[in-house]
């Protein structure tokens, strides 16, 4: 990171909730779902939460807004009163980093199945090309587009690391019957990837 720009963000970040603000009664009313405190919070900390996570991730703009969505959906999920701000500040950049975590988690498990997935076809680039975001975004669509049950098949193969062995005897049938599943289905998934790569250019 640019020297001037983490001069900017570290004082940012160890800055306290702005004078006047009252932590436990904000806090107590977001619990209760106040769309009014709730306002209050994103003016006090979005953009505190925002520069801390550009320091954690060193300036990665894209993965700390990506974090920064994911762990504000967090804090409405999670909301309890707090006593002070040192304390819910605290408790906000454990959810941010976790967020961030389960991000890049998510990631390297998706590049782990790109990467087997093209063992099997050319419709993505190989192994030893690095896919970008948009790749990796139109695989996930591609995904989510599957019936449950063939999804839940790729990804215990794909993303879980379960053998065959494994998925026939949860599924009581044949290795071969999944096997033949598994192909049936990634030639759905191509022709789906292909449709989308041939829509995006």
């Amino acid at each position: 990171m640019h020297p001037d720009l983490q001069e900017s963000i570290v004082p940012a970040v160890e800055a306290g909730s702005p004078p006047g603000l009252d932590v436990p009664a904000l806090t107590r009313a977001m619990a209760k779902g106040d769309e009014a405190a709730y306002a209050k919070f994103y003016d006090a900390y979005f953009e505190r939460l925002r520069r801390y996570l550009l320091v954690v991730t060193a300036g990665n703009e894209d993965a700390a807004r990506e974090a920064l969505q994911s762990g504000l959906v967090r804090v409405v999920r999670h909301i309890r009163q707090f006593e002070s701000d040192e304390v819910f500040w605290g408790w906000l950049t454990v959810l941010a980093r976790t967020a961030l975590f389960d991000q890049t988690r998510k990631r390297r498990r998706y590049l782990s199945f790109l990467d087997r997935f093209t063992r099997h076809t050319q419709a993505v680039p190989g192994p030893q090309t690095e896919p970008d975001a948009k790749l990796l975004e139109l695989l996930e669509t591609g995904l989510a587009i599957l019936p449950a049950d063939e999804r839940k098949l790729l990804e215990s193969k794909y993303l879980d690391g379960a053998s065959v062995q494994e998925i026939a005897s949860q599924l009581q049938t044949s290795e071969k019957a999944v096997e033949s599943r598994l192909v049936r289905i990634r030639r759905k998934l191509k022709a789906a990837l292909l449709d989308q790569l041939k829509h995006e250019s």
